[in-house]
């Protein structure tokens, strides 16, 4: 940006006071010696008896680690 304006400044300043308090959140990644890769799901089809919604999710591990997960309803 070649003329940051103090919205801009201002942007930038939340941006790192959130990024500092997050220093202890992330990825714990394990030494493993398992390269297996193992998935998990789990699905709910109109569970909820008040609006019928469904819920459904799943896990990726590759050795000890969770590499990808997603849940929704």
């Amino acid at each position: 940006m070649h003329a940051p304006t103090d919205s801009h400044w201002g942007a930038v300043k939340r941006i790192l006071r959130y990024l500092r308090g997050t220093t202890t959140y992330g990825l714990h990644i394990t030494r493993s010696s398992s390269f297996a890769l193992h998935g998990f799901t789990d699905a709910d089809w109109a569970g909820s008896t008040d609006d019928r919604k469904s819920i459904g999710g799943y896990l990726v591990f590759f050795g000890q680690t969770s590499i990808s997960w997603k849940s929704s309803k």
